[in-house]
């Protein structure tokens, strides 16, 4: 157990760090929706992937993508488009970022079952 808790941490701290620089180069929230986007398709990936491997998991999925993927950044990124006089935008944001998530995240394990099937 404790092994699975420094795995979890460990790519948690890479994916935060990812993340910062990600909003850092490109800013939000933008940058928030394609991070959430692209951690989707990693996430359909890698649950292809390391379905027989689970030893991996903890350390990808649950750190570095829990850590990169950013759900609590994009409700405050909605929260302040709203609240800034901007309600289609806070929409169109939200929704979009739920629909190309679901998407990318099914298009991920559909590549990799491909790709490995």
């Amino acid at each position: 157990m404790f092994a699975t808790l420094l795995q979890v941490a460990l790519g948690g701290a890479i994916g935060s760090c990812l993340r910062y620089l990600t909003v850092a180069a490109v800013g939000a929230p933008l940058a928030v929706a394609l991070i959430n986007v692209a951690g989707s398709f990693a996430m359909g990936v890698l649950h292809v992937a390391l379905t027989s491997r689970a030893g991996l998991s903890p350390l990808l999925m649950t750190g570095v993508l829990g850590g990169f993927t950013t759900f609590s950044a994009f409700s405050l990124d909605t929260l302040k488009l709203w609240q800034g006089g901007q309600p289609l935008t806070a929409a169109a944001y939200a929704g979009g970022s739920v629909v190309f998530s679901l998407l990318a995240v099914a298009l991920g394990a559909a590549l990799a079952k491909g790709a490995l099937g």
